[in-house]
């Protein structure tokens, strides 16, 4: 079966990767591209790479434009997809790539974002671990993947969020570490950011350089890590969080830290993430004393982790590195999506990455 997709903030970086996945996928068809500022120019114009889809024009970023399809994936800024998705059909199914239904405390909502709150949406991490479900798969991913068999809207994770939360919630989840006292100091790349001029982002004042942002617990994803890593069964979740603009187009590398639980060995340790992640098709344990570059999972829908206990500071080093547009975003949309219309979850999507 064949599945007619729209895909609205087509212009932007992530709406061009899911354009470039989507191409790739055997039953998603893109039938409509929608934008703000670029509507009525040739998606070509935008997004040269994209040749499959070379004929499409952009269409205004309408709810008339979306109607009509079987699949809406949204690309667009916080704040602006949750006026148009209560304009679609409930039997349209949704996907969400911003933050406006992650977040399911409406009052965390007000004091991180602002704004009319549209409710939170069926989170797009199939791999979460879920210690609150009524389910003898307690503590695994099972309950989010039928969570997301069945349902018509779907919110995707923030892109630094899905990389905390991989590298930490197993270890939450099986009780090998403490939750109240992470840290996550994030390399991430410049398209993270988005496509709109900023001074900041100029080659100019990128290269060569590293420069902190969103520092002393204010960033917006802040609220979405400690909602995640309390559904995987921590308790007093506290982090801090630190994202360092560096000079790569795209890429995450998270470095994060946790307080080793009374008693817990090493092997348990190793064990927690071994079990979390030895069935999951796009999350991989690395080989002890291996870790992982932003590099290796460029344009791939993975995310690879690499493991050590520094045993004289007592903490456990995760470290996590993911594609932003990709497993970080896009890929996880696609990946959601599959499951939502009962397709293997790993449809269409890449395990190889580009190098160099």
């Amino acid at each position: 079966m064949s599945y007619s997709v729209a895909v609205a903030g087509a212009s932007g970086y992530a709406g061009g990767e899911l354009l470039r996945l989507l191409a790739a996928h055997p039953e998603f068809q893109v039938t409509t591209v929608t934008a703000h500022s670029n509507a009525g120019e040739r998606l070509a114009a935008v997004h040269p790479h994209l040749l499959s889809y070379a004929d499409l024009v952009l269409k205004p970023t309408e709810a008339a434009s979306l109607a009509g399809h079987d699949i809406v994936f949204l690309a667009l800024p916080h704040g602006a997809s949750g006026a148009i998705t209560a304009e679609l059909p409930d039997d349209v199914l949704v996907v969400d790539c911003g933050a406006d239904h992650r977040l399911t405390d409406p009052q965390a909502w007000a004091t991180w974002y602002g704004g009319e709150y549209y409710g939170a949406w069926t989170y797009g991490m199939p791999e979460l671990p879920r210690a609150d479900a009524a389910t003898p798969a307690t503590g695994t991913a099972a309950a989010q993947r039928a969570e997301l068999a069945q349902t018509k809207r779907i919110a995707v994770p923030g892109c630094n969020v899905s990389a905390v939360t991989f590298g930490l919630a197993p270890g939450i989840a099986a009780g090998v570490i403490q939750a109240d006292d992470l840290v996550s100091v994030l390399s991430v790349g410049t398209s993270g950011a988005g496509k709109s001029l900023k001074t900041s982002l100029l080659a100019s004042e990128i290269a060569g350089s590293a420069s902190a942002y969103g520092v002393g617990g204010v960033h917006r994803h802040v609220p979405e890590i400690i909602q995640n890593l309390t559904a995987a069964g921590g308790t007093g979740v506290s982090i801090s969080f630190t994202p360092v603009l560096v000079p790569m187009s795209r890429g995450i590398l998270a470095t994060s830290t946790a307080k080793l639980g009374p008693g817990v060995t090493a092997a348990e340790v190793r064990a927690a993430w071994e079990d979390a992640y030895a069935d999951e098709p796009f999350a991989h344990l690395l080989p002890e004393g291996v870790f992982p570059r932003s590099g290796d999972t460029t344009g791939a829908n993975t995310v690879l982790v690499g493991l050590a206990v520094d045993e004289r500071a007592g903490r456990v080093v995760v470290v996590s590195a993911l594609d932003n547009l990709v497993k970080g975003t896009a890929g996880a949309a696609i990946q959601s999506a599959n499951l939502a219309v009962g397709l293997d979850e790993t449809l269409g999507l890449p395990v190889n990455g580009v190098a160099p």
